[in-house]
Order: structure tokens, then sequence, then C-alpha cells
């Protein structure tokens, strides 16, 4: 995103776009968040950012030592260079016992105190921005919530006289329902960090205020690595609209087409349900397959495989995933459910169709993708911003459920079939003493489609489907009934 000259970049990839340019000049900004949410890590990019443009940047900290500070920053491959770093130390004089007897209040003289030194700080800089950490050691030596007032309001009159861009850090020791400084910021940005039960810790941030300024609202996903920051901005679908030609992508299979009415249209959603073991991952690596041979790219994101497995088998069903990968049509991406965020699996999906350019994404499978989001209970809202997403950019989209048991009466963990253009349903039913395999497509949003029910097959060529099981019935319930006297095709018999 562009940032004008009236805004200061805060140099966190996804954190601008949030707060739709950054940060605007000559204000008082609050970030808070508990101890270990990433304040620190936040306000010394924002500083190195200004440093490389050229600005004059201060660190002024009452909470952390320089030596500790130094220590964030070599732990992320940082130099400080351009940046001075104040360390606001009580003096001597104000630990001395006599002097913490005297008439006055030692939290008068020690408020006083810090205030004039961290005015000394700037006049001795004149910074173009500045980061003051923490406000809980000020709100300490206030002690009371008018004095605190009083002085956050001092800070900002005073630093606004002098066109600095501040980011005041509070890590909510002291008072987590104290709103004070909400009201005297320009903007307030919270960060969290939650626990879930198994895992890494997971992170996120809201821009709770931001005045004369729309900001991307809710909550959005970071990360912290080596090297800083990264937020991931809550996907917005409405956002991505554009041109797309929605002509239908026939497969190579003529059994195939006519159960799919044709084909797949492009920038449409394909389900694939089915218990384990009937080869839904088989399914989307044929149109993987096809995909590329039109000479198009595409992209998979595999909860549930290894992916060395997976190229193997692959390879033993004539389909050359790791040519692919060295040709760069192919991106394979394995996805750890226990520790990619909801938001980064969005933004990793997102640079695949906008950077590699993919038209065909490929999500094995949903089952794991909600592994990712334990307590989270917008899974269906995260699917249907992602599929219109896809679908806006003109990329098909293809997602595997797996169901739970094996023949009968059949349930998902999560149900979005009616978010698919085209559902895909895979059966095995018992005929003549064999577990078969059938397929059929219980909808299709875009044109009429076969309803019949067709065996299929998975061999060294992939996958094989037979003519419609007219001679069943009750295939989808798992034992069918035979009716008449015809037979199957030599190829499907028994």
């Amino acid at each position: 995103m562009q940032v004008s000259a009236r805004q200061a970049a805060t140099g966190i990839a996804g954190l601008d776009d949030v707060l739709n340019g950054g940060l605007e000049r000559g204000r008082v900004f609050l970030i808070e968040g508990s101890p270990g949410a990433g304040k620190t890590t936040v306000a010394l990019q924002y500083l190195l950012a200004g440093a490389a443009d050229g600005e004059r940047c201060l660190y002024i900290t009452l909470s952390e030592t320089e030596d500790e500070l130094r220590a964030t920053a070599d732990s992320h491959h940082w130099s400080l260079d351009g940046i001075e770093l104040f360390e606001l130390v009580p003096p001597e004089s104000l630990l001395d016992e006599e002097q913490q007897q005297s008439l006055l209040y030692s939290s008068d003289l020690e408020l006083g105190e810090t205030t004039k030194r961290i005015f000394e700080a700037f006049e001795g800089v004149k910074p173009d921005r500045v980061v003051l950490d923490s406000l809980s050691e000020i709100r300490l030596l206030a002690q009371s919530s008018l004095r605190y007032r009083r002085q956050i309001l001092a800070l900002k009159h005073y630093f606004a006289n002098r066109e600095a861009t501040v980011i005041m850090l509070d890590d909510l020791t002291s008072d987590v329902n104290d709103k004070t400084v909400h009201s005297v910021a320009h903007g307030v940005v919270r960060l969290e960090e939650l626990s879930p039960e198994y895992g890494g810790e997971r992170r996120r941030l809201r821009v709770i205020k931001y005045r004369g300024r729309r900001f991307r609202g809710g909550y959005h996903d970071f990360a912290i690595h080596t090297g800083g920051v990264r937020v991931f901005p809550r996907l917005v679908s409405a956002e991505h609209k554009a041109r797309v030609e929605r002509d239908v992508m026939p497969t190579s299979s003529a059994e195939f087409n006519a159960l799919l009415g044709g084909g797949v249209e492009r920038g449409s959603s394909v389900l694939i349900l089915g218990p384990s073991g009937t080869g839904k991952s088989v399914f989307t690596l044929t149109f993987v397959q096809e995909a590329i041979a039109r000479g198009e790219r595409a992209g998979m994101f595999v909860f549930d495989e290894e992916l060395s497995l997976l190229i193997a088998r692959a390879a033993g069903l004539g389909i050359d995933l790791q040519g692919m990968m060295d040709s760069g049509a192919l991106v394979l991406e394995q996805v750890d459910a226990a520790e990619l965020t909801p938001g980064e699996f969005s933004e990793r999906v997102r640079a695949c169709v906008e950077t590699h350019g993919a038209r065909t994404v490929v999500i094995d499978s949903l089952n794991g993708y909600q592994a990712a989001m334990p307590g989270e209970q917008a899974l269906v809202l995260h699917m249907h911003e992602l599929l219109q997403f896809l679908n806006r950019r003109g990329a098909t989209t293809f997602l595997t459920v797996a169901q739970h048991g094996l023949v009968g009466d059949m349930k998902a963990p999560v149900d979005i079939t009616y978010l698919a253009d085209t559902v895909v349903l895979l059966r095995y039913f018992e005929a003549i003493g064999r577990v078969r395999r059938a397929v059929s497509v219980v909808k299709k949003r875009t044109g009429a489609h076969e309803d019949t029910i067709r065996e299929y097959r998975i061999g060294p060529g992939g996958v094989s489907l037979g003519p419609p099981l007219i001679n069943f019935q009750g295939v989808l319930g798992g034992v069918p009934v035979l009716v008449g006297d015809a037979q199957m095709l030599p190829e499907f018999a028994a």
C-alpha cells in the first residue's frame, strides 16, 4: 500500500494496510497489550523504518534496559544505528531513604523528574519519531487517574507542538480497564496473545480507534519471526473484484465430463466429499495435472499428508508433482495445522494466486484447516471470504472434506456444501463380495449435470470412470441391490 507524505510507514508488512496507510504524522498513538504480545518488537520496527528514511528516531525506555533492547534487536539481526536509546532510570537521590522521608511525596518528585528528563532527551535529539516505553511506569508514579490523565495530556501537547510522531506503549499491568489514554491518543492498537490447548501461541491485533481515518476493522492475525513482525490483514473478498471469463474447462475423461455437465467453470469452487480412502486427493491431483497441461499454474496446500509421501504416491499414478514443482508450474506447500493461523493461511493462498499466478488452487483438506483453528467458531466465514476471493480472481478451487464413517449415514465435521459451486460425492459400496467406489455430482450451481452414479477405479493411470450404475439401487447407502439382468462393463466386472 502507498503511504502518503502525511503518513509515517510502520515498516511492518500488513500493518500499514490495516491502518489504511500508516500513522498520521505529528500525532500520538497507543499500542497496548500484555507482556510478551510483541509491543517492543513493533516499536523497534517502526523506528527502524524511520531511520531507513533518514528520520531522527528516539526510544525512551522506562521499563527495559538498553542492553535488553539491543538483545531484542540482535535476536532479529537488526542494527540500531540511527536510533537514539535513552534509558530513563530513577536518579540516585530518589533512591535515598532520607530523600523519600521528605515532607514532599516521593511520587511528586519522581513524576516531575521523570517528565523533565523525557523532555530533555527529546530536546537533545529533536526526533521525528518517538517511542515511549511504557506508560505503566508513569501511571504508577502518578498514583491517581486525574494526575495520570493530566500528565499524558501534557506529553501529548508537548510532542504535538514539535510535530513528532509518537508511539506510547502500555503493558496493561497496572489497570486493564483504565481507558485514560484511549481518549487522549489519536489512534489505539491492541495486541493480543492467545494460548491454545495445543500448538504454539497465536497472536492477533485490532485497531480500536483511529481518528478521522477509515481503517480495516476486526481482528487480524500476526506473527513474530526472526526479522520482525508480520501482520496478516483480514481478507475482505469485496475488495478484489475483477473481470473473469467463466469458460468451462473439460477434463480428459469423457465419463467425468458427462458427470460434471461438460467440465468445471473457471473461478468456481468444487467440494469433494467422501470417507477416508475414497481417493479425494487423487481426484484433486488429476485436476492439477490437467490445469498444468493446459499451460496454467497451480497451487496445492496439504494439511494431512507428508509431501514426500504425496509426491511418491502421485508418481505411482503417473503424475509427476516433482517435475511440476521444478518447472515452476506448481506451488506445493505443507501446512502445519498446529502452528499456522487462519490469517496466515489466507495470506499464503492469496500470494499463490496474486504472485505466483495460480489459476487452480487445492486445499486438502478442510478437516486439517479446521484443526488449525482451535476454538474458532468462524470457519465458515473464513472459507466464505477465501472462496469468494479466489472466485473473483478467476482461480478454480478444489477442496476436500473427509466424512466420518465408511458406509451408510456419514457426517462431515463442517458443512460448507452451500458455499461450494459444485459438490462431488464419493462413496464405498459392496457388490458381489467386493468393496467398490462410486462417484456422483449432487450439486452444480453453474449449469446442468448428470444425475447418475458411476463406479470408478484408481490405478496406475489415475482415476477411470465406468458407465452409470443403472442396475444397482442403494449405492449411496453402501449396500446396493442388483436390479434387472444387465451386467456392468467388462473392465468394471468382478
